[in-house]
């Protein structure tokens, strides 16, 4: 196989690169797959992605290998547009890149970036949070049933202040709800509602939640994670795959699937042909949050 080569996509030159090596090795899954699906999915997935900077995941040397975050831009082409980010906390200011279409996918993926981290503003408007994200992350022994339990209750809350949540699968062991606005507001706002409820969740159920991020107090509770909705951190995109020993996907799911996790069902670990198969199924089951006309309660 050709080491390098030069592709057109929808009209742009993407070099492309050592695309036999594998970055899953359990399962041979190599970088033209990764690249593949990513192509695949960006009619799902881009939305997601477009005028947001995302941190890359990157995987050069495959899951057993090194890997690490990248918010700051690489060397990239004139045509992958970039955000300037700055951090008052640490006082760093440095261009990140906004993946906009099928080409800048494709760069992105070509850099061995397995998981795809947006984060919750767009590039015209980085300080207003345009959704709260809860990670529901559980402890051992604690799983995905309890996991979903704590998706339901917290299903039940949000719609006690006229609010709805979509649930993904992490990709992992846990459950995120996204919570889209379409009103301003601010980060300080939406991370103090997100505590609140979290504090709320484990005040209900406190043998099986927890909202502080101590790791002694995890074991056997689901962790509600509400610091995600900080204009520091970024969230795995919907159909982003994930660095794990297998090739999974962080993929939407209906309410009544999380339902049937928390009455113990099989956790749907759903990897690149089933994310596709499922959107060729359903369509994007979070595209209405899009749509979804809501604010936070004052």
């Amino acid at each position: 196989m050709t080491d390098e080569l030069t592709v057109d996509v929808a009209g742009r030159p993407v070099r492309v690169s050592s695309l036999d090596r594998v970055l899953y090795p359990d399962i041979g899954f190599t970088k033209a797959e990764l690249i593949d699906y990513y192509t695949s999915v960006a009619e799902a997935l881009l939305p997601y992605l477009r005028d947001r900077p995302s941190t890359l995941h990157r995987y050069p040397e495959g899951i057993d290998g090194k890997h690490f975050f990248q918010t700051r831009c690489p060397p990239h082409p004139p045509w992958v547009r970039t955000a300037t980010m700055h951090f008052p906390r640490t006082g760093k200011t440095f261009a990140a890149p906004v993946l906009d279409d099928v080409a800048s996918l494709v760069w992105a993926a070509n850099l061995a970036t397995i998981e795809l981290h947006p984060f919750l503003g767009r590039v015209d408007d980085l300080d207003t949070p345009t959704q709260v994200v809860f990670d529901l992350d559980p402890g051992a022994p604690a799983g995905i049933a309890e996991a979903a339990r704590v998706a339901l209750r917290l299903r039940e809350m949000l719609a006690e202040v006229g609010l709805r949540g979509w649930p993904k699968t992490s990709g992992a062991k846990g459950l995120h709800v996204h919570v889209p606005l379409h009103a301003p507001t601010s980060y300080p706002r939406t991370k103090r509602f997100a505590r609140t409820l979290a504090e709320l969740l484990e005040r209900d159920q406190p043998d099986r939640v927890v909202h502080r991020m101590s790791r002694d107090l995890r074991a056997g509770r689901v962790l509600v994670d509400w610091s995600q909705n900080d204009p520091g951190k970024s969230t795995v995109a919907p159909y982003s795959l994930r660095g794990l020993p297998v090739p999974t996907v962080a993929a939407p799911l209906t309410w009544d699937e999380v339902e049937a996790l928390g009455s113990g069902g099989r956790y749907p670990l759903i990897g690149p042909a089933q994310a596709l198969a499922r959107l060729d199924r359903y369509g994007d089951l979070m595209a209405p949050a899009s749509t979804r006309r809501q604010r936070l309660p004052d």
